[in-house]
């Protein structure tokens, strides 16, 4: 499998290495809730070189800097079906392009929608409806701006558009991240570890890992690596790959670092490579006869493994099978995700990118733009409205933990896939969705969005 993060973790004879990330760099501080959410995404910020970096924006002084625009008071309540007009909102966005005013913030929040559990189309008004539970938002401690009461991530207009503008060509592929590294990296630590017959001081032997494997390189595929959409994507990889290496606690129980499940024996170098990858995990969705009324069943985020191995070269290959050490950690952190996600904003993040490139697959795979007799070209079209620009993730250095435990060698690694075509190929057709479609319609020429 292509899509998949490297190097994360050595276990030595008496003492284990974790390869984690190390991240550098810094990024400016902006007032708008767009800049505020692209400041530090999980905790991960890219410079212009493109070298990632760990940040805490509770520490740094920035969140003082940030000030959102106070939440409209209509807004604020919690509405378990808030309704957002597709039409509306382009008519907005039009009307503030021509007026030279930026957007204000609850059109970039989507009116405070947390997920879409139905998308309603409307032939006769020409327009498409999101609908999903809504309610005010507010910034976390660390720059997230979440829902005032639940304390999770709102859905971005800056994501929608990703999705719509990236699933809505003809190529029907997964958006990917993965960081690897060098196959002359790779050859070099086995080389080192070859010659290394004990661990001496831990944090000497660390350094001449991090040295031997030199700098990863980062690659998104399947959507603008320069989008905010593939910096969520990179940053829950390196957030799973930390808590799966023990480079930080889970922030909840139940989740042991994976070091813990390792059964080492031997001696030597091990090729095999521990690799997980993060999924959608949506059962199929629902409509009426008419293809106008579609529920997305609520999902969640699989955790998948499988082992690769290295040849001789540094190269890695599929071994088609995951050893029970991961596929057990692979297990536990799928149990648990709907938790991880909320005690760590950046796992619900991926979450609503995976729930937004569901909502896009399905409108390009029905063509309901085109069956609403809508058009929306500043929604979905790349020259439309501009998202926002970010570096692109290029390159990340690597860092070695000594812990003690075990007696071989280990590589693990990780990595995130959205592949939302196969949640929209399985559908069944229920009653229920056609009246959720009529109750639901509004008045899209007064407001774009209505509870």
């Amino acid at each position: 499998m292509p899509f998949c993060d490297r190097p994360a973790a050595l276990v030595g004879r008496r003492w284990m290495l974790a390869l984690a990330l190390i991240l550098l760099g810094s990024a400016p501080v902006e007032a708008q809730v767009l800049a505020t959410t692209t400041r530090a995404v999980g905790g991960v910020s890219i410079n212009a070189e493109g070298i990632l970096t760990r940040v805490d924006v509770s520490r740094d002084g920035s969140l003082q800097q940030i000030r959102l625009q106070a939440v409209p008071q209509a807004l604020q309540a919690r509405a378990e079906l808030r309704k957002v007009s597709l039409k509306a909102l382009e008519r907005l966005i039009r009307e503030h392009q021509q007026a030279g005013t930026p957007l204000p913030d609850d059109v970039h929040c989507l009116a405070g929608l947390q997920n879409i559990r139905y998308v309603l189309v409307y032939p006769d008004q020409q327009d498409i409806v999101l609908a999903g539970y809504a309610e005010g938002w507010r910034l976390d401690a660390r720059g997230n701006v979440v829902g005032q009461t639940t304390g999770q991530p709102v859905l971005l207009l800056d994501d929608l558009l990703t999705a719509l503008r990236t699933l809505g060509g003809q190529v029907r592929g997964p958006m990917t991240c993965s960081i690897d590294p060098t196959p002359e990296g790779i050859q070099r630590v086995s080389a080192f570890s070859r010659r290394l017959r004990e661990i001496g001081n831990p944090a000497a032997t660390a350094a001449a890992i991090e040295e031997q494997l030199g700098p990863q390189k980062i690659t998104v595929a399947g959507v603008p690596a320069t989008s905010h959409f593939a910096h969520v994507l990179v940053a829950a990889d390196y957030r799973m790959k930390r808590i799966s290496m023990g480079m930080e606690p889970a922030p909840v129980a139940g989740v042991p670092s994976f070091l813990e499940f390792v059964r080492a024996s031997g001696r030597g170098m091990n090729n095999m490579l521990p690799r997980w990858w993060l999924e959608p995990d949506y059962p199929g969705l629902v409509r009426d006869e008419a293809g106008l009324a579609w529920e997305i069943r609520p999902g969640s985020v699989r955790a998948m493994a499988e082992a690769d191995f290295f040849d001789a070269q540094g190269r890695q290959h599929p071994s088609g099978k995951a050893d029970s050490a991961s596929q057990r950690w692979a297990e536990l952190f799928t149990r648990h995700y709907a938790e991880l996600a909320q005690a760590e904003p950046v796992f619900a993040q991926l979450r609503n990118c995976m729930e937004l490139a569901v909502v896009a697959a399905l409108v390009a795979k029905e063509n309901l733009i085109a069956k609403a007799g809508a058009h929306f070209p500043l929604l979905t079209q790349s020259d439309g409205f501009a998202t926002v620009q970010l570096p692109a993730p290029r390159q990340v250095a690597s860092k070695a933990v000594v812990v003690k435990k075990g007696r071989t060698w280990v590589i693990a690694a990780g990595g995130v896939a959205i592949n939302p075509w196969p949640v929209v190929d399985k559908t069944e057709a229920q009653a229920r969705v056609a009246q959720v479609r009529t109750k639901a319609a509004g008045k899209p020429a007064v407001t774009w969005w209505w509870d």
